[in-house]
């Protein structure tokens, strides 16, 4: 019996950080273990992108009462054919996963279908973390091809839309303010003013 001799190239077990200074590559499943293990809280706020671990900010008041205004908003227009999920575990690849605030997808994917063959809009809410997600996260979004991405401004209510991704970034971003509606390419019944929701 011939012996079969198996050539799949190792997976990496390091990333290197800016300083460069080697570190582990952790997987979307190695995460998941440790938290299933208790290593990890399970509230803990983390994203992992590239292998790497990376602590998000604390959400401030603005961020859950724009986030619940909005889902409140959203859950009665959504189209038959589409859903959304909010603060889901976004798997992209085995060692990369993001948490956005709302993701639509379609219905008939499921859940356990969500990925970025069959999102349509990631939402942002951001503070502190504005820039971070107009910059390497919106550049991580565009390189898995995600078609559009909204990062909000939880205290000034401006928006950046971004659509037409490429594997260096979204060709299109615009500047929105406050009062000037914002209409997803894909589905105009989820247009929405930010200015004219209830935040209380």
């Amino acid at each position: 019996m011939a012996t079969m001799i198996l050539t799949q190239k190792p997976v990496e077990r390091t990333t290197q950080a800016a300083e460069g200074m080697v570190r582990r590559r952790f997987s979307v499943a190695e995460l998941e273990a440790m938290v299933a293990a208790g290593i990890i809280d399970e509230d803990e706020r983390i994203e992992l992108i590239g292998g790497e671990v990376v602590p998000m900010p604390a959400k401030g008041d603005d961020h859950e009462i724009l986030k619940h205004a909005l889902m409140h908003y959203w859950a009665k227009r959504v189209p038959d054919h589409l859903t959304f999920t909010s603060e889901t575990t976004f798997r992209l690849t085995p060692d990369t996963y993001l948490e956005p605030d709302f993701v639509f997808y379609d219905k008939a994917a499921g859940i356990r279908g969500l990925k970025p063959e069959t999102a349509h809009l990631v939402v942002e809410i951001a503070d502190t973390s504005f820039f971070y997600d107009i910059g390497r996260k919106a550049a991580l979004y565009a390189s898995f091809g995600i078609p559009e991405l909204w990062v909000v401004h939880a205290v000034r209510l401006e928006t950046r839309i971004h659509r037409s991704p490429l594997l260096t970034g979204y060709q299109s971003m615009i500047d929105l303010p406050a009062g000037q509606p914002l209409a997803p390419a894909f589905a105009s019944e989820l247009a929405v003013t930010l200015s004219e929701l209830e935040l209380n």
